[in-house]
């Protein structure tokens, strides 16, 4: 079901500025907004845990070992 929203000219002005394409629709750019708040999926919770328990045993890249490795 599509409905019609109103929204004052100065939300839309910032709509505008957040589309990643000229063609792109508000929908698409309030789906943008809505991800960041949704909650993370199983995959990425289980992915997060074991980055951390990565840290904590020491196995982890420091920025400059990174840019070393990547010439910068």
């Amino acid at each position: 079901m599509e409905t019609t929203i109103k929204i004052s000219d100065e939300v839309k002005k910032h709509l505008d500025k957040m589309k990643l394409f000229d063609k792109a629709s508000y929908n698409d750019v309030i789906w943008l907004l809505l991800e960041d708040s949704m909650e993370l999926n199983t995959k990425t919770k289980k992915e997060i845990e074991e980055a951390k328990k990565r840290i904590k045993k020491g196995i982890f890249s420091t920025n400059e070992e990174v840019g070393k490795i990547l010439g910068l």
